[in-house]
């Protein structure tokens, strides 16, 4: 038997190595080059399945907001008055709020979301659809609310699957791909609108804004049937990964929070993470951040009546509404990859609070149709904070998987109190200035800079505390830490 001397040098770069566990993800791999070949055609894979998602969310935001295209149409067949308009854009939200919490506790649960989601998607198409053969607004109203009931499952539901597969550095951009499917679709949305409504009016004797909810309705149920053979369920749950596939997607994890993500962080029932949710003052303090973000943006619920105000017939005041939106698109992409780089969540979306404040300004201030137009660039890109805000969610609410399903969902519903008060601050009799709609976006993005000044804060606290545990514990490898 031959004994091997080794220096102290090499002595302290084997601990090193224990230490980091290098040798454990190497070997188990077959190496590290072999590990980082299939970490590639993992994340390889996981994309091109999980690009359904932006086309199902594209469609899901065109459902719920193709009302507000054909608001003059609607209001004028249905003969709405008063509220009643405003009315059936909040009651939507209403639905979101009832059922996003135990929509996302029954995705953790069954762990299915190529069927549970699909399957959601087929009945609210359904019901857009319907809404097209409504003549009153108790119809309206029961088509909205069931709309919103069932729309609930997506976009908590798609946080919360991308989480479960992509580490903290990876989530920024894949987030910021699934909102721009909520850009485009109000960019495209409108394209699409402008056309229906310029060629299928009379058609059949039905009016062109039925036709635009049958046409979007029957375009989701087809969409979601083929979701069904594209979408990937949880990396435990799916079956068409490798082995080394499945145990590599599960160590990234590991590896991204210092625990892994499944059964050793879950203690207690399957109310369990409800829960810790509900008891985390954190959680509350970011659905108040949400919520007061998703009032700043409610101007985009009356992008098309914001257009309009610029003097142009309806066919130009629709084709107006895509350039600021494919705009916010390229500056979301583009600041959801420069905050992945560098880990930061709170300068960049602050930095888009600001910039939209200037737009709500340059409206209050002016009638000039070129600078109305302008300031209607800068308000949209606001997205590109709500996008980081939601990027910064998945990475402050990290275990177990129960708590963090919850914690999706519960800031999620939460948030749409923003939004169902936002129906209400664009009343008719304020236009065409808008001022004091614009006063209150401007109050709320000013809300959402300090509250997230205070939630960066007490993150920061929360680091401080995990480097003397680990210093106290005579740690030398750094691990997990809050994302600021």
């Amino acid at each position: 038997m031959t004994i091997v001397q080794l220096d102290a040098s090499s002595i302290a770069l084997l601990k090193e190595h224990v230490e980091h566990k290098e040798f454990d993800l190497d070997i188990e791999f077959g190496g590290l080059e072999a590990r980082n070949k299939l970490e590639r055609k993992l994340l390889w894979k996981i994309d091109l399945r999980m690009s359904i998602l932006v086309l199902m969310y594209i469609l899901n935001h065109m459902d719920r907001t193709n009302i507000s295209t054909v608001r003059v149409e609607l209001t004028t067949d249905l003969h709405l008055e008063g509220h009643q308009y405003p009315t059936l854009l909040s009651i939507l939200l209403v639905g979101y709020i009832i059922m996003q919490i135990p929509s996302n506790m029954f995705l953790n649960y069954t762990g299915k979301p190529s069927l549970y989601l699909p399957a959601c998607m087929v009945i609210w198409g359904v019901i857009s659809a319907l809404t097209g053969i409504t003549t009153n607004f108790v119809g309206a109203l029961l088509t909205r609310f069931f709309l919103g009931f069932v729309e609930a499952a997506v976009f908590p539901g798609a946080v919360f699957l991308i989480s479960k597969w992509y580490k903290r550095s990876e989530i920024g951009v894949r987030l910021a791909i699934l909102y721009c499917g909520n850009i485009t679709s109000t960019a495209f949305g409108a394209l699409i609108a402008s056309g229906i409504l310029a060629n299928m009016d009379g058609v059949r004797a039905q009016a062109a804004w039925r036709w635009l909810f049958y046409i979007e309705g029957s375009l989701t149920v087809t969409i979601a049937i083929v979701a069904v053979f594209i979408l990937p369920d949880f990396p435990t749950t799916t079956k068409w990964l490798t082995d080394d596939e499945r145990r590599l997607a599960l160590k990234r994890m590991e590896e991204d929070a210092g625990v892994g993500d499944q059964s050793e962080t879950e203690h207690g029932g399957h109310g369990h993470g409800f829960y810790l949710a509900i008891t985390d003052w954190k959680v509350w303090l970011f659905s108040f951040l949400c919520a007061a973000q998703a009032l700043a943006e409610s101007f985009t619920v009356y992008f098309p009546t914001l257009t309009a105000t610029l003097g142009y017939n309806s066919t130009v005041t629709l084709l107006l509404v895509a350039p600021p939106f494919v705009f916010a698109a390229a500056v979301v992409f583009a600041v959801a990859r420069h905050s992945d780089r560098t880990q930061k969540r709170f300068y960049y979306m602050s930095a888009s609070n600001i910039v939209a404040i200037i737009g709500f300004i340059i409206s209050m201030c002016t009638m000039n149709t070129a600078a109305r137009y302008f300031s209607l660039f800068l308000m949209a890109q606001l997205y590109a904070g709500s996008m980081l805000l939601f990027a910064w969610l998945s990475t402050s609410f990290a275990r177990p998987p129960s708590k963090r399903a919850v914690c999706f969902s519960l800031i999620s519903s939460l948030q749409q109190l923003g939004g169902i008060a936002g129906s209400y601050v664009w009343p008719s009799n304020w236009g065409p200035t808008y001022r004091y709609s614009y006063v209150i976006c401007l109050v709320a993005s000013c809300t959402v800079i300090i509250m997230s000044w205070i939630f960066r804060q007490y993150l920061k606290t929360l680091n401080k505390k995990l480097e003397e545990e680990e210093q106290e514990k005579g740690i030398t490898a750094k691990g997990f830490r809050y994302i600021l």
